[in-house]
């Protein structure tokens, strides 16, 4: 059998274990793999790549060396000249009220009968529900009693008619039957003119009817079988007991601030935006503007229309307006660029490669997505808008850094 020979180790490394009387091979099991790995061998570990030089602060700009791994961090972006620039509005969708009806009772009653239900199309005319009310029955009565007076009126305006005519009564007894029989005739009027708005005034039946006076779709109800109402439960605060409407166009109410209103004007466009349907967009068009700015907000309310022939739209969906505003002078810059430094908006502008200043700017326009710069940048300057943090906290480290190393010298 052949034997390898085993590794020797080197002398000046080499523990005093000989002289002790340990065998060499005893010795190298002490040691393990690692140590005759390690044999003699003079040559040294490579060396760890040299770390990348920090940037360093010169006046108020912070230069980075060339290749610096932080730069590729930083994302730049050209200022581009003030001209259109879109806003987004905070904005909400309601009924279109002018295409509008809340029902409410007329008279007291208990409801006997629903006739419409959510979502079922109603025309002009149509009931939605049936009451028992004594109240319509008394103005029922009431029509019924006109008539009978009216017909007593007119048979004794005949009956002086002819009187008069044979000479036995007078003028006066004659003008005053023709007065009696016309305030008679208004009686009728207005009696069956309040029973025949609600119902049917040809006989004491009690039954009132609450009916749709315009043609569209039932998107309320809050009223069920042996409900009472009165008409005192009504008004601000109190739903209706249906509400019907033409849900083909919506009504958008926006809350615009005071530097918006020159974009919102009546007839003016603006395109609409709803979380339901990403990347979709629906065209509206301002209709109206409040003369107030809501205290509470201190947003002014603009009101707009668009149209909902697929019924997509629903009401109370919340939703986004953008408008375009045409600016003149100043830089247009995304909104991510700027940060803010105690009161002051700074942005970070690279005036060459590797080379970027902090810089104070006054915005115009402030917006979720873009800014309007109007003093301390001009169109063309190129600003960093990805990890802008990252970049002054590095700004600031060196500036602590050359003021700790002026302060040692």
């Amino acid at each position: 059998m052949v034997h390898t020979p085993f590794p020797r180790l080197c002398a000046r490394n080499a523990p005093p274990f000989a002289a002790r009387g340990l065998p060499t091979l005893a010795l190298a099991l002490a040691l393990g793999g690692s140590a005759l790995l390690a044999g003699c061998s003079e040559a040294a570990a490579p060396a760890a790549p040299a770390a990348a030089a920090a940037p360093t602060v010169q006046g108020t700009q912070l230069r980075f060396p060339p290749g610096h791994p932080q730069l590729a961090l930083l994302e730049m972006t050209t200022a581009q000249p003030s001209q259109d620039i879109a806003v987004d509005l905070p904005a909400r969708l309601v009924w279109n009220e002018e295409r509008t009806q809340r029902i409410y009772p007329a008279f007291a009653g208990r409801v006997t009968a629903i006739r419409a239900d959510l979502g079922q199309t109603v025309k002009a005319g149509s009931p939605l529900a049936t009451l028992a009310s004594p109240d319509f029955g008394q103005a029922q009565a009431d029509t019924a009693k006109a008539h009978a007076e009216q017909n007593l009126a007119q048979q004794g305006l005949r009956r002086q008619r002819e009187l008069f005519e044979a000479g036995i009564v007078a003028r006066k007894d004659l003008e005053q039957a023709e007065a009696d029989a016309a305030r008679a005739q208004a009686e009728v009027a207005r009696a069956a003119a309040r029973t025949s708005l609600y119902g049917s005034s040809a006989a004491v039946n009690q039954q009132l009817a609450l009916s749709a006076g315009m043609g569209g779709v039932v998107v309320e109800r809050n009223v069920n079988p042996g409900q009472e109402v009165r008409p005192d439960q009504s008004g601000p605060g109190t739903p209706a007991l249906f509400v019907v409407t033409d849900p083909s166009t919506l009504w958008v109410q926006i809350d615009a601030r005071e530097s918006d209103l020159a974009s919102l004007r009546a007839g003016d466009r603006f395109v609409l935006e709803v979380s339901a349907y990403p990347g979709e967009t629906f065209a509206g068009r301002v209709t109206a503007a409040s003369d107030s700015i809501d205290p509470a907000t201190r947003t002014i309310k603009v009101r707009g229309l668009v149209a909902n022939t697929d019924r997509r739209l629903k009401a109370e969906m919340l939703a986004t307006a953008r408008i375009k505003q045409s600016r003149t002078g100043g830089a247009v810059i995304p909104a991510q660029a700027v940060t803010l430094r105690g009161t002051v908006h700074t942005v970070f502008v690279e005036s060459a490669p590797g080379v970027f200043e902090p810089r104070a700017v006054t915005l115009a326009h402030e917006g979720p997505r873009e800014v309007v710069v109007g003093k301390g940048l001009a169109a063309g300057d190129k600003v960093v808008t990805q990890n802008v943090l990252l970049l002054a906290r590095q700004f600031q480290m060196a500036q602590e850094d050359a003021a700790m190393k002026k302060g040692v010298q």
